[in-house]
């Protein structure tokens, strides 16, 4: 069996003792029916991995004893995704919980000229993506901006490369001639894709225009697809 994980932000390094917050407590007495002397691994999302002993195990608050503590670099490579949110917010879930599963850097929600949504419901998405990264068992959190309109998504880091995959018929660059640098922006269109005028605006601010292959896919899709071929493991 292996030992169960936890996220807790709070948790900060030189100290010896820790309270589990009420969810993760919760979980491990009344789900995975821990008890004292039962071994649990936590990570504060910031790069910080501690090994702990349950000293009183309790549904609100259960007290562990940290026996060690280990800081681990966050990776080299930092992809940072734009997309534009989706109509069908479930796919929008799915993928959150596949791109931090891969290590992704930083999600942000795009408002596009075609973007079609309902609700960004922060407080959700948040916990999905913390979920997934206990599930993985890294231990550094991506970061999940909240929607920002497409045209502020363009003021990216200067050093980082910019890219932008579209459907559009113009000249762009197949992905696999892509050499992904360490620092990497990628903005993924709307079930509609982006508008010509968006295209245009982008490549005026250095983006390079991306082609996915011959076949069109779904937002999600595209944008677990071009991370997969630019993430360097």
């Amino acid at each position: 069996m292996s030992i169960p994980y936890f996220y807790e932000p709070t948790i900060v390094a030189g100290h010896t003792s820790f309270t589990l917050n009420e969810t993760s407590s919760k979980h491990c007495v009344q789900v995975l029916r821990m008890k004292e002397n039962d071994r649990v691994d936590i990570t504060n999302g910031k790069g910080f991995l501690f090994e702990a002993v349950i000293v009183n195990a309790h549904k609100k608050n259960t007290l562990v004893h940290l026996q060690s503590e280990k800081f681990i670099k966050a990776p080299a490579q930092k992809i940072s995704v734009g997309i534009s949110l989706l109509k069908n917010v479930t796919r929008l879930e799915w993928l959150l919980e596949k791109a931090t599963e891969m290590g992704i850097y930083e999600i942000k929600p795009l408002i596009c000229e075609h973007t079609i949504f309902e609700k960004f419901k922060l407080e959700r998405f948040q916990n999905i993506v913390q979920s997934a990264m206990i599930q993985s068992q890294q231990v550094w959190l991506p970061l999940l901006a909240t929607p920002v309109k497409f045209k502020e998504a363009l003021q990216s880091s200067k050093e980082a490369q910019k890219l932008i995959a579209h459907c559009a018929p113009t000249h762009k660059l197949s992905i696999k001639k892509i050499e992904a640098a360490s620092e990497l922006v990628l903005l993924i269109g709307p079930e509609g894709d982006f508008s010509s005028t968006e295209i245009d605006l982008a490549i005026s601010q250095g983006f390079q225009a991306i082609d996915l292959g011959p076949t069109r896919l779904r937002t999600e899709t595209a944008a677990l697809f071009a991370l997969s071929v630019l993430k360097k493991f």
